[in-house]
């Protein structure tokens, strides 16, 4: 199971603008430490635009905004290999539809629950508003673990869930993707039941699909390349660049593989990766051809890179930011790197931090980056590549095209950079100039709330 840090209780003080609608939120939801520590965090970074537009609480913008606008909860239940029925729960949290379609990942892993998927859907919301291709936000998952399951296992969970959740899905109405524990497999096996029980092949209802049918290029190493663009745009601010730079990297799935593999062509050197067992580091820089090989193709154990690997060495249960690197990019899960992560990585001289998972550091983390001077990058900015990425694939669906590897990944780098400008603009407008979390949110709610105010009351 991936490790994680418990969540705090406590929050800091809110501005009096915001409060009622986070009050709101915890009186509603009170079990959900999760979605209220991504919701708190939005309303305090958006504090300064409601002080200056009061009218977005006299047309009740926050209350809706935090409110999903369909929670979809359902059992799903399978028959494993023994014979014996299984019984799992699906999740669909449809958050806001403003901007286009609802657009967010699905989630299979134990870990996942109500809580987890608000908190994931909520911030899907900015982070899909931030890449100005017209898609709303959502999440959904199950608590089902791929992990250690047979192939026929997997297809008739997949089958079983879509069963139900295809009711609730559609190129104009929802259109979910991969996240943790769901990769090509797991949604060619979606995409085939959704095409069997509808009677349509409606190749833009899904995104991460293969490549020969439907899917687009540079998908699959989207979010990690995503990450890794948008440090290298934090640094040529301040004139930098990832030349000679060392890259420490956190998980050991598509995002962490290809931050590490985008951080090398761009002249760092990617020293670790990581999954719940522990960490290797690779002084010589991480061989993403081995690093593939053991957890794409056998979904082996991170310790097999260091038997393999000469000169590279496992740290059974460790944390990997104990690690020295200028530049840090956290790619496992969410809330897996503490405050005293974050001061060891401080300690050791990190330059710049790039969220590559979902929201992984935690509060006291981030703002002790950013106390620090360190260029820190929140995820729904520095990861929204691939969710970008995924509208690109709806777009060829849409128009029956396919672009080359080459022409998409422009096309990501060109919509980091443009993420990166909003942020940074943003900040700077509320004079918080260099605070991307601030920039981030300001940016995100922005175009969100310009749409509710112009859609009305609904």
């Amino acid at each position: 199971m991936l490790q994680t840090t418990a969540v705090s209780s406590e929050f800091h003080p809110l501005a009096t603008a915001v409060q009622p609608a986070f009050d709101a939120v915890q009186a509603r939801s009170p079990h959900e430490p999760e979605f209220h520590q991504a919701v708190h965090e939005v309303l305090h970074s958006i504090s300064p635009v409601i002080e200056q537009h009061p009218e977005y609480c006299d047309l009740g913008v926050l209350e809706r905004l935090v409110e999903p606008e369909r929670q979809i909860m359902f059992r799903v239940p399978w028959a494993d290999d023994s014979g014996k029925l299984q019984v799992n729960r699906g999740y669909r949290i449809q958050f806001s539809s403003v901007l286009g379609p609802y657009k967010g990942g699905l989630r299979f892993h134990p870990s996942v629950n109500l809580s987890i998927i608000k908190f994931l859907g909520f911030e899907q919301i900015f982070k899909n508003a931030l890449t100005g291709q017209g898609i709303g936000g959502a999440k959904g998952g199950s608590d089902f673990d791929p992990h250690g399951k047979s192939e026929a296992e997997v297809m008739r969970f997949c089958q079983s869930f879509m069963s139900e959740l295809y009711r609730h899905l559609g190129e104009h109405t929802d259109v979910p993707a991969g996240d943790i524990g769901v990769g090509g497999r797991e949604i060619g096996y979606l995409f085939g039941m959704y095409r069997k029980i509808t009677n349509r092949h409606e190749s833009g209802m899904f995104t991460g699909k293969g490549t020969g049918w439907g899917g687009a290029e540079v998908r699959t190493e989207a979010t990690g390349y995503g990450a890794v663009f948008f440090a290298q745009e934090m640094l040529a601010v301040h004139n930098e660049s990832l030349d000679g730079k060392r890259v420490v990297v956190s998980g050991s799935g598509n995002v962490a593989i290809y931050a590490i593999e985008k951080a090398q062509q761009l002249g760092a050197t990617a020293v670790t990766a990581s999954d719940s067992s522990g960490y290797v580091v690779d002084d010589a820089g991480i061989d993403v051809a081995l690093l593939r090989q053991i957890k794409e193709v056998e979904r082996a154990r991170i310790v097999e890179y260091a038997n393999r690997r000469p000169g590279a060495r496992f740290v059974e249960g460790g944390r990997v930011w104990e690690v020295p690197g200028d530049i840090a990019v956290p790619s496992a899960t969410q809330n897996e790197l503490s405050i005293d992560d974050a001061e060891a990585l401080i300690a050791n001289g990190v330059r710049a931090v790039s969220e590559g998972a979902n929201m992984p550091c935690l509060p006291d983390a981030a703002a002790a980056f950013q106390k620090a001077g360190v260029l820190f990058a929140p995820g729904k900015a520095a990861n929204a590549g691939g969710v970008a990425t995924s509208a690109l694939e709806m777009s060829q669906n849409a128009s029956r095209q396919r672009w080359t590897f080459g022409d998409s990944e422009n096309k990501l780098r060109e919509i980091m950079a443009d993420i990166h400008d909003a942020a940074f603009q943003a900040a700077e407008r509320y004079d918080v100039a260099g605070d991307y979390v601030a920039g981030a949110n300001i940016a995100g709610f922005e175009r969100v709330a310009t749409a509710m105010v112009a859609q009305g009351a609904i």
